[in-house]
């Protein structure tokens, strides 16, 4: 792709002068794009990684996850479904053909086991909370209000149509939420230990982590967990040192990219380049577990939907951009 002339560069804060143009709720998805693909790409995977690690942390959910017995045989797999099926819905939109069919598949993935409601809202709420904390503590650049609302309702709309009920009117239920759930679930369970470990073992192997020790990038990704996660998984905690070199390393990528122009053309989670179980594209509707899997990742058949051009990272040491 060419790289657009100086004069054509967007300024770095377009993207947010522009969420202030429009309407936070009937434009959700325009300005949440302008967060997780224009302004955030990286920072977004890296947020919703995390979350998904925090689900972990709850017994009924970790132990279901590892009931499934994919996590250890299929762990890839279990991320790219995962990952493709998010991506369908936010690239193409909620009312799509695609996001339809991707949101399809998530609900039927879910009608196979007994998830209860409280915990289906407490994963929607970390997909809504995380990122927020993520870009307040290490983005170039504060979120504004409208863009925290508009992602909030984007949430709110999936969770909608998958059905989740009494879901929270605005952001600041969604935290309540999180906090509430996690103190009163959060709590060591050999599965939900199992799940993460294969998780960051699958993590090792991205790009660039692959050229650090896998040690390193377990201390690295430890000190981006914060104290109530990692005990409930039992991690080591960080030392005070490894915290403050992480923050200061995310800190200095965030001043680099503060003078940075804005990226005028979409940058999604595959572009990035973890996904690599469809080589040759696949189908929407063959993504996730069918008979017995987990009710988040999957089984699939390759076909259909063109290649992503690259594919999604998880939790990935701090200097990158």
């Amino acid at each position: 792709m060419r790289r657009p002339h100086r004069r054509d560069r967007l300024p770095r804060m377009h993207w947010a002068q522009r969420s202030l143009e429009l309407d936070p709720v009937a434009d959700h998805r325009e300005i949440s794009l302008g967060v997780s693909a224009h302004d955030y790409p990286w920072d977004t995977v890296q947020a919703l990684s995390f979350a998904l690690f925090r689900t972990y942390a709850v017994p009924s959910i970790g132990s279901l996850l590892d009931r499934t017995g994919e996590f250890t045989g299929r762990v890839q797999k279990r991320y790219d479904d995962t990952g493709l099926l998010l991506e369908e819905v936010q690239r193409h939109g909620l009312t799509s053909s695609r996001g339809r069919s991707a949101v399809r598949r998530v609900n039927q993935m879910h009608a196979m086991y007994d998830i209860s409601n409280e915990d289906m809202r407490y994963v929607l709420a970390t997909f809504v909370v995380v990122p927020v904390r993520w870009i307040t503590a290490y983005g170039f650049r504060p979120l504004t209000d409208h863009e925290v609302r508009a992602m909030t309702e984007y949430y709110r709309q999936l969770g909608r149509l998958m059905a989740i009920r009494d879901l929270p009117e605005d952001y600041a239920g969604f935290e309540r939420l999180l906090e509430d759930h996690e103190a009163a679930h959060f709590g060591p369970d050999e599965g939900g230990r199992r799940v993460a470990d294969a998780t960051l073992e699958l993590m090792t192997t991205f790009w660039p982590n692959r050229l650090l020790p896998a040690r390193v990038v377990e201390r690295l990704s430890f000190a981006l967990m914060d104290e109530p996660l990692l005990r409930a998984f039992g991690y080591p905690l960080p030392t005070r040192a490894e915290r403050r070199l992480v923050h200061a390393a995310m800190r200095l990528r965030a001043r680099w990219l503060r003078h940075r122009p804005a990226r005028s053309e979409p940058r999604w989670a595959s572009d990035l380049g973890h996904f690599r179980t469809y080589p040759a594209g696949y189908d929407v509707a063959g993504l996730g577990t069918f008979a017995a899997g987990c009710p988040a990742h999957g089984a699939a058949t390759a076909a259909a939907a063109p290649p992503p051009s690259e594919p999604a990272a998880g939790p990935t040491p701090p200097p990158v951009a």
